[in-house]
C-alpha cells in the first residue's frame, strides 16, 4: 500500500464508488456468487454494516471492507463477521486488503468484540490470526475455508448464520 493511501469510514458519498468496486472486484472470481455487491448494500439498508471501511489513493476508493454481526447458535455474543472484502482488480496483491483488515480487526479489539469469523481462503486470512475452529460451523461450507478470531475469550461452539443480507440477489 502506498503512503498516499488512507483508510477511513465510508461516507454516504462514497455508496456508489463501493457498489462498482466490489463488482469489479469479484467479477472473475470462479469462487464468487457476483452478489457481494448487492450483500453490501442490503446491509447498509438494513443497518448492519457495523464497519464500512475504505481505503482512498487520490481521492478514488480502491479498497473496501465490510464487518456484520453474526449469530452463533450457542449463547454468544459480540461476534461479527468479516467481509465482503474488495480491492480493484489492478491494485490487487499491493497489501490495500491486508491493511484494511489489520484496520477493521482494531476496531473490533477497541469496540469490546467478542471476535470474528470469516469464509475464505486460509491462507491469506491465516495472516492476521484467523483458524478453523471446529467448535463453530457454517453449514454447507468446507470447514477449511470457515475461520474464526477470537479477541478476548475461547471461541464459542455452535452453528454461525451471517447476515440475511448475505441471501441478496439484486
Amino acid at each position: 500500500m502506498k503512503a498516499s493511501t488512507s483508510i477511513r469510514h465510508e461516507q454516504l458519498s462514497d455508496i456508489d464508488a463501493i457498489e462498482i468496486l466490489t463488482t469489479a472486484a469479484f467479477l472473475d472470481m470462479p469462487y464468487s456468487s457476483h452478489t457481494e455487491q448487492f450483500i453490501v448494500n442490503a446491509l447498509r439498508k438494513t443497518g448492519r454494516l457495523t464497519l464500512s471501511l475504505v481505503a482512498v489513493e487520490n481521492g478514488d476508493i480502491i479498497g473496501h471492507i465490510a464487518i456484520s454481526p453474526i449469530s452463533i447458535s450457542a449463547t454468544a455474543s459480540g461476534w461479527f463477521g468479516l467481509g465482503p472484502l474488495s480491492v480493484t482488480p489492478a491494485r490487487q496483491r499491493e497489501g490495500i486488503g491486508g491493511e484494511l483488515v489489520k484496520e477493521a480487526l482494531a476496531h473490533l479489539k477497541r469496540d469490546g468484540a467478542a471476535g470474528c469469523v470469516v469464509l475464505g481462503d486460509p491462507g491469506y486470512y491465516g495472516r492476521f490470526g484467523f483458524r478453523p475452529e471446529s467448535a463453530l460451523t457454517l453449514p454447507g461450507v468446507p470447514a477449511e475455508y470457515f475461520q474464526a478470531l477470537a479477541f478476548s475469550e475461547k471461541v464459542p461452539a455452535g452453528t454461525v448464520s451471517f447476515d440475511k443480507a448475505f441471501d441478496a440477489r439484486a
